[in-house]
C-alpha cells in the first residue's frame, strides 16, 4: 500500500504557482509586438491618469454660485452639476413636484432588482410588475390621490429614459421570440411574413423608425385619433429591438441539436409544449450574452429620441447647458450623464455574467 501510495504521488505532476512575474511574461510580454503595446499603453496611462486625476479632483470647483467663479480655475466645475442636477434628472417636470419622478424612479429599480431573484420567475413577479408600474403611472401623471394632474409632455430627464428602456426591452423579447418562432414556421404565410418583418426593420437604422412613428404614423391615424408622443416612440424602440432579438433568439433555436426536438416528439409533447419546456430554455440559456448586448444597445439608444422632441436624460443635459450663466461646461455635464448610462449598463452586464454562470448552459468554450 505504502509503496502505491508513493508511486501515486510521484507520477502527479508538480503544482506550478502563478507567479506575477510569470504572469506578466507569458501575457504581457510573450512577443515583441505585445512587449511594444504594453510599453505605450503603460505610457499612456502614466501619461493621462494624473493630468485627469488633477483636473477633476485636485483643481475642480465642487461649490459656486456662478460660472463666472468656476471659470477661474482649470479643473472641472462640479458646483455646475450641484446647481443643475435637478433640471438634468427630471427634466421640465413641475420643480415642486420632483420628488414624485425620483420615488418613480427608485419604484423602477426596485422593479429591476426583484426581477433578478430567481424565486419570483412566476405569476407572482407578473403581480408585482402590474402593481410597480400603477404606482408609477400614479406618480408620473397624478390627478388621483391628491396630486396634481402633470401631462407626459412635461416629462423629462431619468424617469423618460428609464421608463422607454423598461418597457421597450419587456416588450420587444417576447415579441422577438414570437418571431424567431415565427420565422423557422413550417407555415409559408407566417415564415414569410416574419421574415420579412425582421428583415425590413433589420435594414433600416432606428431614427427612419422614430421619424416614422413621430411624422408619418399620425398621417394613417383616422381623423380626430391621436397617439402620444411618448407611446409613439417606445412603439418604434419595441418594433426595433424585437427585430434583432428575433435574430438573436433564431441562432439559439439552430444550436439546439436535432435529438432534442426527436425526444420531444417521442414523448408526445405538442408544438407549444415542446417550446415551452424543451426547446426555448435551452436556447434562451445559450443567447444570454448576445440577448443582453441588445438590451444594453437599446438602453443607450433611448437617447435618439431626441431627434423627435422627447426630453431624456441627454435632451435634459443639453437644456441645463442652455443657462447663459453657467455655459461652458459639457464636458462636466456628459460625464455626469455618461456615468448614469455605465451603472445601469455595468450592472446588467455583470448580472448576466452571474446569470449564465448560475444556469450552467454547458456551453462553455
Amino acid at each position: 500500500m505504502t509503496t502505491s501510495s508513493n508511486t501515486t504521488e510521484q507520477e502527479r505532476p508538480p503544482i506550478i504557482k502563478a507567479r506575477p512575474l510569470v504572469w506578466m511574461r507569458e501575457q504581457l510580454f510573450n512577443s515583441p509586438t505585445n512587449s511594444l503595446l504594453t510599453v505605450l499603453s503603460v505610457w499612456l496611462l502614466l501619461m493621462a491618469i494624473p493630468a485627469l486625476f488633477d483636473w477633476a479632483f485636485m483643481q475642480a470647483k465642487f461649490s459656486a454660485q456662478s460660472g463666472q467663479e468656476c471659470r477661474q480655475v482649470e479643473g472641472a466645475c462640479w458646483a455646475f452639476i450641484g446647481e443643475k442636477h435637478r433640471l438634468i434628472l427630471f427634466g421640465t417636470y413641475p420643480y415642486a413636484e420632483q420628488w414624485r419622478p425620483l420615488l418613480a424612479v427608485v419604484a423602477l429599480v426596485a422593479l429591476l432588482l426583484l426581477s433578478t431573484w430567481r424565486k419570483l420567475w412566476n405569476i407572482w413577479l407578473l403581480l408585482v410588475w402590474v402593481v410597480g408600474m400603477t404606482i408609477v403611472g400614479v406618480l408620473m401623471w397624478g390627478g388621483v390621490l391628491g396630486l396634481t394632474y402633470v401631462e407626459n409632455s412635461l416629462w423629462g430627464g431619468l424617469p423618460v429614459t428609464l421608463i422607454l428602456a423598461t418597457f421597450g426591452i419587456a416588450l420587444a423579447f417576447p415579441f422577438g421570440v414570437v418571431l424567431a418562432l415565427g420565422r423557422r414556421s413550417n407555415m409559408p404565410a407566417i415564415k414569410t411574413l416574419c421574415v420579412t418583418y425582421i428583415e425590413l426593420i433589420r435594414g433600416v437604422p432606428l431614427i427612419s423608425l422614430l421619424f416614422m412613428s413621430s411624422v408619418m404614423l399620425p398621417l394613417f391615424l383616422p381623423e380626430g385619433m391621436t397617439i402620444d408622443k411618448l407611446l409613439r416612440a417606445l412603439i418604434a424602440i419595441v418594433m426595433f429591438a424585437a427585430a434583432y432579438v428575433a435574430e438573436t433568439v433564431r441562432g439559439g433555436l439552430q444550436a439546439i441539436p436535432k435529438g432534442q426536438y426527436e425526444g420531444a416528439d417521442s414523448l408526445g409533447l405538442t408544438y407549444w409544449q415542446q417550446m415551452r419546456l424543451i426547446i426555448l430554455p435551452q436556447a434562451l440559456k445559450i443567447v444570454i450574452p448576445p440577448l443582453v448586448s441588445i438590451f444594453i444597445a437599446m438602453f443607450k439608444d433611448t437617447s435618439l429620441v431626441v431627434i423627435i422632441g422627447i426630453f431624456d436624460l441627454t435632451l435634459a443635459a443639453k437644456a441645463a447647458l442652455t443657462d447663459p450663466a453657467w455655459q461652458g461646461f459639457g464636458v462636466e455635464v456628459y460625464i455626469f450623464i455618461s456615468a448614469i448610462y455605465f451603472v445601469f449598463c455595468y450592472s446588467m452586464s455583470k448580472y448576466s455574467q452571474a446569470l449564465e454562470r448560475r444556469l450552467s448552459t454547458g456551453h462553455e468554450r
